[in-house]
């Protein structure tokens, strides 16, 4: 489990302090995927950062599992079983996407079929992709579905994903809504965070939770919280079409 108290984070612009989140505190339950949505610019992936471990808080705590981890490391999460997914992925020049998984995997042995498993769950063709470098030659949305690939390798206790649908096609975006029931599934006592406008995400959320101006504004079930955002920009269809000059949904 998660917990975050009363954590708070700023910036120095021109020589100016910026607050950027102000006392969040909220909870992630074992087995719950939680989708943290609102407006751009209010603060959520600092936050995702700040749970991982990128960046840290000038004030509150960050628990996980009942330990204080505020000071840890991100190699010291990740050891605790914290996995991040940016939302722009990294490179990795001279590493291939198969010594990739097995990195986080933790087995140097780990088959080439099963590597390809990982990759086949994001809607990649793993025989085009096993031996590729992870570089600049992959598009934005190949490296940012081998990057979710290594995060279900992985098998996280938290796993957080900022923005997973950033540069996925539609068919492949399907088949990732997929793959996060999948995890949910195959990993006992798993959470997910992710951070997300999409109303299909929204959809397979137990808890929402919407971040706007540094603040949680409203947190609850998705039953609760889902009709207050259903048609502002916390919840944007998966795909729009026109059809006789009238936009309509997917």
């Amino acid at each position: 489990m998660l917990e975050l108290q009363n954590l708070s984070f700023s910036v120095t612009e021109d020589k100016q302090e910026k607050q950027i989140l102000h006392g969040i505190s909220l909870t992630i339950p074992d087995d719950k995927l939680v989708v943290l949505t609102g407006p751009n610019g209010g603060g959520k992936s600092t936050l995702a950062k700040l749970i991982a471990g990128i960046e840290q808080p000038i004030s509150g705590k960050i628990l996980f599992n009942g330990e204080d981890i505020t000071g840890k490391s991100i190699t010291e999460r990740a050891r605790m079983g914290i996995s991040y997914a940016f939302q722009q992925p990294v490179k990795f020049k001279g590493i291939q996407v198969l010594d990739l998984i097995r990195f986080a995997t933790g087995k140097n042995t780990l088959s080439v079929a099963d590597a390809c498993d990982y990759l086949a769950a994001v809607g990649l063709c793993a025989k085009d992709y096993i031996n590729r470098e992870v570089n600049n030659s992959l598009s934005g949305g190949e490296l940012k579905r081998i990057e979710i690939a290594t995060v279900l390798a992985r098998g996280a206790a938290l796993s957080i994903f900022d923005e997973p649908e950033a540069g996925i096609d539609l068919w492949s975006f399907q088949n990732l809504i997929q793959t996060f029931d999948s995890m949910r599934r195959s990993i006992p006592n798993s959470s997910f965070l992710i951070i997300s406008h999409q109303e299909r995400i929204l959809n397979i959320a137990d808890e929402i939770m919407v971040l706007a101006n540094g603040r949680i504004e409203h947190s609850g079930d998705k039953a609760e919280i889902m009709p207050e955002l259903i048609g502002t920009a916390s919840a944007v269809p998966g795909c729009r079409k026109l059809e006789g000059g009238d936009e309509s949904v997917c």
